[in-house]
C-alpha cells in the first residue's frame, strides 16, 4: 500500500480520538527498545463505553465485532501518542491479544476479535497482519464485552 496510514483512516471515516488516560495505576503505553507495548483498551467511543455485557447473553457476534474494531482505533490513538503523532513509525503490528466477555457456551471468540484484526490490516496494509490470542473471560473492566492489548514492533 502506498497511501498513508491517515488517508486510509479518513477512507474509512475514521477520527482517531484523543488517547484515554489510564483508568487505574498503570501506563497506557511502554517503548522498550523497538517494541511498543500497549495497555488493553476497552470500546471506548465518544468517551463512553459503547458495548458492555457478555457475549452468548446480551452481545451478539455483530455488535462484538463492532467493539473489537473500537479497540483497535483506540490502540492506534494510543500507539499516535506513543510515536509522537506519527503512525508511520509502526513496522508491524506484532501481536495482539483479545479479551471476549463470555457466557460459558460461547465459543466464536476468534469471530468476535476478528473486528480488531480486519481493521489493523485494512489501516496499516501488510503491517498490521499479526499473530493473536482471542479467548473468553468470565467478564472484564466496567462490564466491557471486549479488551485488547497490543505489542508493536516500531522505527
Amino acid at each position: 500500500m502506498t497511501d498513508s496510514i491517515q488517508s486510509r483512516l479518513a477512507a474509512r471515516n475514521i477520527t482517531l480520538p484523543d488517547a484515554a488516560a489510564p483508568a487505574a495505576n498503570y501506563l497506557p503505553y511502554v517503548i522498550s527498545g523497538s517494541q511498543l507495548f500497549i495497555s488493553g483498551q476497552l470500546p471506548m467511543e465518544n468517551g463512553a463505553l459503547a458495548v458492555t455485557g457478555i457475549l452468548g447473553r446480551e452481545v451478539d457476534v455483530p455488535t462484538a465485532q463492532r467493539a473489537a474494531e473500537l479497540c483497535a482505533i483506540n490502540i492506534l490513538s494510543q500507539a499516535k501518542a506513543a510515536l509522537g503523532g506519527d503512525l508511520e513509525r509502526i513496522v508491524r503490528v506484532i501481536k495482539l491479544n483479545g479479551f471476549v466477555a463470555s457466557d460459558p457456551g460461547f465459543t466464536e471468540q476468534h469471530l468476535v476479535i476478528n473486528g480488531a484484526s480486519n481493521l489493523m490490516a485494512e489501516i496499516l496494509g501488510d503491517a498490521g497482519k499479526h499473530a493473536r490470542a482471542a479467548v473468553g473471560m468470565a467478564s472484564l473492566p466496567l462490564n466491557a464485552a471486549v479488551e485488547i492489548d497490543a505489542v508493536i514492533e516500531i522505527r
